[in-house]
């Protein structure tokens, strides 16, 4: 039985962590202008 307390108690922690994160929404942000080095640069 406390087993099954544990996994219903988990279960309803993970679910309002979700929530609370989706409720947050995505941090506002901006890409960088600079592109991404794709290729090592040449060493001297």
């Amino acid at each position: 039985m406390r087993a099954l307390i544990a996994a219903a108690t988990g279960l309803v922690a993970a679910l309002a962590l979700v929530l609370a994160m989706t409720a947050l929404g995505s941090p506002a942000g901006e890409t960088s202008p600079k592109p991404l080095l794709t290729t090592v640069p040449t060493h001297p």
